[in-house]
């Protein structure tokens, strides 16, 4: 295989019936070749998934040139997985950097799978520009969550686990409850517009990216929500996580590209702090406004021929009691 330009890391994103990877060129956020799957092992033991995951770093990169980033669906620390939620309950306690570099040969760089997803948006996709601090949630089976600073990744964030009510906040607002619970874009609505206020209190971002694959119709329900900071749909979708572990592990060995070209920005139709739910609002009030000038000007109108009728029956009949009167006092 030819060697690769020096801009390109090998992004792989570890899922619970999935493993993906693809090379990714760092200057874009753009995969340099199409994007490789292999089903995750059953069970998804660490060395079973170490293996796959080395299968899938042989089909890119078998001559051991790219920066190699991996990201799980874990919290990670100093290379540790604390627990594990979508893979086998074994992966408690290891240290995944080290066993992921002994059967690669190389060193690696772990992730969040949430934390990687996040940090390209900010870098490549929805967030970039923005200064402050930039949350991002991704809304799936929970709600997994990215905190990034001025483009400086705050790891290992739960927001998901987030107590509302006496319950985990993604019990209650993720997109699978959605599904599951056959809430109307409305009902869930509301349990979002719940969550994001509690967050928004707590702390004060500068901006919200929501991402998961209901995000594709964010149109259906990010307006109906109200916040101060923007709420914006994720651009990056399925291939953030790829992307962010790909970066993440340039930058880790001193590759990170010296210019990076963000995505076009999207037409103006993002929902700016609520902002897109003004139109609906007005619409909702100039439709109420119309229908209550249809019904003044029903009564404004001319009296139609139905009620001039009724009334002049009732004259008639006021008539001929007034004649039969007069006829009875003549005799």
């Amino acid at each position: 295989m030819a060697a690769y330009p020096s801009n390109i890391a090998l992004g792989i994103d570890i899922g619970g019936s999935g493993i993906k990877g693809a090379p990714v060129d760092l200057e874009t956020g753009t995969f340099f070749a199409p994007r490789h799957r292999i089903p995750t092992p059953q069970p998804a033991t660490p060395e079973a998934v170490a293996a796959t995951v080395a299968e899938l770093v042989q089909h890119f990169d078998p001559d051991g040139e790219l920066p190699v980033g991996i990201d799980l669906p874990a919290p990670i620390i100093d290379g540790v997985i604390p627990s594990m939620a979508n893979l086998d309950k074994s992966w408690a306690g290891v240290n995944g950097a080290e066993l992921f570099a002994n059967v690669l040969d190389r060193p690696v760089t772990l992730v969040n799978d949430a934390d990687a997803a996040g940090y390209a948006e900010v870098r490549y996709g929805a967030a970039v520009g923005r200064s402050g601090l930039t949350i991002v949630l991704t809304l799936g089976t929970g709600i997994g969550s990215a905190l990034v600073v001025n483009d400086v990744l705050v790891p290992n964030t739960e927001l998901g686990h987030v107590e509302l009510d006496g319950y985990d906040a993604e019990t209650r607002a993720s997109s699978a409850v959605y599904e599951r619970e056959n809430l109307s874009y409305k009902q869930w609505a509301k349990r979002l517009q719940r969550y994001l206020s509690y967050l928004e209190g707590l702390f004060f971002p500068s901006v919200f990216i929501i991402g998961g694959g209901i995000s594709r119709k964010s149109e259906k329900f990010l307006p109906l929500i109200d916040t101060r900071a923007p709420l914006i749909p994720a651009r990056l979708l399925n291939t953030a996580g790829i992307v962010g572990s790909a970066l993440l592990a340039a930058e880790a060995v001193g590759r990170a590209p010296e210019t990076i070209t963000p995505l076009p920005p999207l037409p103006e139709k993002e929902n700016e702090g609520g902002k897109a739910d003004e139109p609906r609002r007005t619409k909702a009030k100039k439709a109420g406004s119309r229908k209550k000038n249809t019904s003044k000007a029903g009564k404004l109108a001319p009296k139609s021929n139905k009620g001039n009728k009724s009334k002049q029956s009732s004259t008639s009949k006021k008539d001929k009691v007034k004649k039969a009167k007069k006829k009875h006092k003549k005799a």
